[in-house]
């Protein structure tokens, strides 16, 4: 598999290189880049499980050639009978991360799916069959495809909080056996929700006879979510919202999602020439981290489901703020760093057709393996998005019924001329907005080649699975003055393994000034760039 290629008739990037090919081989017919994505999107929920599924959110970010934008939002809210009560009353002061108590959201990503392949065969002429689209996915879980080894790794890592469930251990590790990098792994249960999933379309997934048999095996599992919440789900178009960068625009998701707080780093960094030093220097390092810490905190005070909590996206991305916080960085100094929201694990992909037209998107749930909750013998994991809900009825992201939770999620995507230039995405949790500054700023700031973007060292504030650490971490591909630099300037440094996980599965296509697109997918995954 190819993690790097050029083309001028359309690319897919992603982090399982079946689901880039399957994407690519939809462009190859002449199919455009939603229906294209739908493949991607399709295929990951079935060969990346541990990261997503038909039971998790998801987010779209939708631009044709030139430049209009269509965001696509797949936030799953509170089931109506999940009140805050449920959990104290149980002497809980907070939302579970496991277990049928945090599997209390509806799940979004389907609805997305539906909506996109709507919006393609009438706005774009969309020709492929939906059936056509998913077949790939059917397919895979159906007669199996080699397990990466992530899945497995990370159920064994996981295999105390979720070894308890025994519909997600017969789901995926039959026999109580943990599945094998290379081995043949199928799905059976999956394949017929699959194959429902084709037959009546994203509606009978909330509304029909799989939406049906979700909701009893959740219902069997102890969720409290019925099939009224999942009838009432529809996702929301939405506007997407940007800031100026380098003569151009960055765009990404408005709330419930935290693109606000990567739009906030690079309004910032607008503000600084960040060549003066090279992409590797502790200067280069320490100025993104800083924003960082200014957007989160941000973040962490505004962002919430915007129809419960005002949030004010246009005053905190106006020029004036952006001036302030770019002046309230030290360029020599740290400032002080408390806790982040910790990781999550999601799949980031990308499409670009032959006519320009891009698709970035995302879909998660949450931590790995959701809930551990499986609907029953649907073969569909739960998310357990929900967990991010506070029981504080003063947090902004209080739990209530109906309410969307605050979301890490956030596809991004770079305009220049008015046009889609830079597509590009991460998973990852708080280190999402950090890891695309790091990938916009090397391919925009630095002009380095896509390949090297995303194979250069990165940094990642903040916690990191199963741990409690909110260092600095760092790779230790950067040098030891780096690292001796950041800590002289106040940094709590930690260095990490090269291409270490926890710092994400990038992704990343570009328009080529001489024409046609380059694509790339992040050495630390299990994924492929595939031109067409």
């Amino acid at each position: 598999m190819s993690r790097y290629a050029r083309s001028a008739g359309g690319a897919v990037t992603a982090p399982h290189h079946l689901a880039a090919a399957a994407g690519a081989e939809v462009l190859a017919a002449g199919g455009n880049a939603i229906e294209a994505a739908l493949a991607v999107g399709s295929t990951l929920t079935v060969v990346y499980p541990h990261m997503n599924s038909l039971g998790g959110d998801g987010f779209w970010l939708i631009s044709d050639a030139d430049g209009r934008l269509l965001g696509l939002d797949g936030a799953g809210p509170a089931g109506q009978r999940y009140t805050p009560e449920v959990y104290t009353e149980r002497g809980l002061d907070g939302v579970p991360m496991r277990g049928a108590l945090a599997a209390n959201t509806v799940a979004g990503l389907v609805s997305v799916w539906g909506e996109a392949f709507r919006f393609s065969r009438e706005a774009w002429a969309g020709r492929r069959a939906w059936d056509e689209l998913l077949a790939s996915a059917h397919a895979y879980a159906r007669d199996g495809f080699p397990c990466s080894v992530g899945q497995g790794a990370f159920l064994g890592q996981k295999w105390d909080e979720l070894g308890g469930f025994d519909t997600l251990v017969s789901t995926f590790a039959p026999d109580g056996r943990l599945p094998e990098a290379g081995a043949t792994f199928r799905q059976a249960g999956l394949a017929a929700s699959l194959a429902l999933l084709q037959r009546d379309g994203a509606d009978g997934f909330y509304r029909g006879e799989l939406g049906w048999r979700v909701a009893e095996g959740l219902a069997a599992a102890g969720s409290r979510l019925t099939s009224d919440d999942l009838a009432g789900f529809r996702c929301r178009l939405v506007q997407p919202i940007g800031v100026p960068y380098r003569g151009g625009r960055a765009v990404n998701m408005p709330p419930p999602t935290q693109g606000l707080a990567s739009l906030l780093i690079l309004g910032q960094l607008d503000r600084f020439d960040l060549t003066r030093r090279g992409h590797l220097s502790a200067r280069y390092v320490h100025l993104v981290v800083e924003a960082t810490k200014q957007a989160f905190r941000l973040r962490d005070r505004h962002v919430a489901d915007p129809e419960r909590v005002a949030v004010p996206v246009d005053q905190l991305l106006a020029p004036a703020s952006l001036d302030a916080l770019a002046v309230a960085i030290d360029p020599e100094r740290a400032a002080p760093w408390g806790r982040g929201v910790g990781p999550a694990d999601t799949v980031w992909f990308g499409v670009v057709d032959a006519q320009g037209r891009a698709v970035s998107a995302i879909q998660s749930i949450y931590h790995e393996y959701g809930s551990g909750i499986v609907a029953g013998d649907t073969g569909i994991v739960w998310q357990n998005r929900g967990a991010s809900f506070s029981l504080d009825p003063s947090h902004v992201n209080a739990l209530a019924p109906g309410k969307r939770p605050f979301h890490t999620l956030n596809p991004a995507m770079y305009l220049r001329d008015g046009r889609p230039h830079l597509v590009y995405g991460t998973m990852g949790g708080d280190g999402q907005p950090q890891t695309q500054a790091a990938v916009a700023t090397r391919a925009l700031d630095y002009g380095l080649p896509l390949d090297q973007v995303l194979d250069s060292p990165r940094w990642l504030l903040g916690r990191t699975w199963g741990q409690s650490s909110d260092t600095l971490k760092l790779e230790g591909r950067f040098s030891d003055s780096v690292f001796a630099d950041l800590a002289g300037r106040g940094h709590a440094v930690e260095r990490v393994e090269d291409y270490a996980q926890m710092m994400g599965h990038a992704g990343a296509l570009r328009r080529l000034p001489e024409g046609g697109f380059e694509a790339a997918s992040d050495p630390r995954s299990d994924g492929a760039a595939i031109a067409v």
